[in-house]
């Protein structure tokens, strides 16, 4: 089975994945860095009022198959002050 390596960047810069996961497909390959986006966004809560989590998945030669990415904003509702 072919080894992918996840490439995180939780708004503070590229955390590169040295270990990487053994994926059977593509569409399980999509799916592992699409799953991982809502756990980042929760264990990375922005300081500010937006920021964009994204999974950059590339191949055991280094090339980017696949990004996959989250915006979060936050915002104050007109009146709820």
């Amino acid at each position: 089975m072919p080894r992918y390596y996840f490439d995180v960047d939780d708004g503070n810069g590229l955390n590169t994945d040295n270990d990487g996961v053994e994926c059977a497909s593509l569409d399980d390959l999509k799916f592992a860095a699409v799953d991982a986006l809502p756990d980042l966004a929760r264990d990375e809560l922005p300081n500010g009022d937006s920021v964009r989590f994204s999974v950059k998945v590339r191949d055991l030669s280094g090339k980017y198959l696949l990004e996959a990415s989250l915006t979060l904003n936050v915002e104050w509702v007109a009146g709820s002050d």
